[in-house]
């Protein structure tokens, strides 16, 4: 058995048993049944996820991969190629959106290189898994070998399996990778069956022109390459990133481990739908955590059946809105396990 295969292999479906004791427990809370709302399902799900019915989730950490798209210099981002190992840089640095939104919720930020176009120095904090110095240019061939995307799913996996053996309880999903969008488009075009249209935006701010060449060119790339709607693996190798790939792989295993998994933007939103093609029972481990500006985030929402947990106009990426949902479900969880029953409290829950 490959990692990946033996991965999936080890998901199972939530803790039942956990879950009727949470939700047991919500309903003796001294509330109103019902009244924290989304906290309560919120939490009635990570007692399924971790197998305890008063789960504690106290070491969060944000898997930020990092990689370049060949397809980028077809003008279809404003920003330029080299923009990715700055930024990868910047994150090691501390400087970046996703370190000051990771403190603020007291999470860990691994950075990998699973392909950076580009010979990154050595750093304490980066995880150098490069695969290749970039996918190759989708419009014009496959952007990656079936080799290839395997190997990126399982670094997903060996990275994420590494966290969680060091005490990580919650994992967040975030990227890094001039162009991506792109390739996320023609992902969900091709695992939801919609438009290349209806699920392409303007990514990091192309301008109406920018977003028809965008369009054009992901339907010309998969005229041209085809990738089988029902064969993840060919979609994620033919029209997909290293990135992407890596996220996929970092829900799955997030999965086996039952470990709650945060699921960030239109990127993560791709590589859930390669996580949960390849892994079906994967899908209750995921929490899906902000609406996206990006046009095609509600396909996967429809499509994996996952409602996000807030929309706050974010189309940043990096996993910022996925660190932001860690609070919220670290205070659902708290809600459950720290609040006092009506009977502990002495307080009456039925009319005298």
């Amino acid at each position: 058995m490959t990692l990946l295969t033996e991965t999936i292999a080890k998901i199972s479906p939530l803790d039942v048993a956990a879950m009727e004791a949470a939700r047991a427990r919500q309903d003796m809370l001294t509330k109103p049944q019902g009244a924290l709302g989304r906290l309560e399902a919120l939490s009635i799900q990570v007692a399924g996820i971790t197998g305890a019915a008063r789960p504690r989730l106290l070491k969060p950490a944000v898997v930020v991969m990092a990689a370049d798209h060949g397809v980028a210099r077809q003008g279809v981002s404003p920003f330029p190629p080299e923009v990715t190992p700055q930024m990868v840089m910047n994150f090691l640095a501390g400087g970046a959106a996703i370190n000051v939104l990771s403190r603020h919720v007291g999470a860990q930020v691994a950075v990998v290189d699973i392909g950076v176009a580009a010979d990154l120095p050595a750093h304490a904090d980066l995880i150098a898994r490069k695969i290749a110095y970039g996918t190759a240019d989708l419009s014009a061939e496959p952007a990656m070998t079936r080799a290839q995307a395997q190997e990126s799913l399982e670094v997903g996996i060996a990275v994420a399996n590494e966290l969680i053996d060091a005490g990580a309880d919650i994992l967040a999903t975030g990227e890094m990778g001039i162009g991506n969008t792109t390739p996320s488009s023609a992902i969900v075009a091709t695992l939801t069956g919609l438009s290349v249209a209806e699920v392409t935006g303007r990514g990091a701010g192309l301008n109406d022109s920018g977003l028809k060449h965008k369009v054009a060119l992901i339907e010309a790339a998969l005229a041209l390459h085809k990738p089988n709607p029902t064969d993840a693996m060919d979609v994620l190798a033919k029209v997909g990133g290293l990135e992407i790939g890596g996220i996929a792989g970092v829900m799955i295993a997030a999965a086996s481990r039952h470990v709650p998994v945060m699921v960030d933007g239109f990127i993560s939103g791709a590589a859930a739908l390669i996580a949960c093609a390849l892994a079906p029972a994967a899908q209750p481990y995921l929490i899906a955590t902000h609406r996206s500006v990006e046009r095609g985030h509600q396909a996967v929402f429809t499509r994996l059946d996952l409602e996000p947990l807030f929309d706050l106009g974010m189309r940043l990426g990096e996993g910022t809105g996925a660190v932001l949902g860690i609070s919220l479900v670290q205070a659902a969880c708290k809600a459950l396990d720290e609040m006092s029953t009506f009977g502990e409290a002495g307080v009456s829950d039925k009319e005298a």
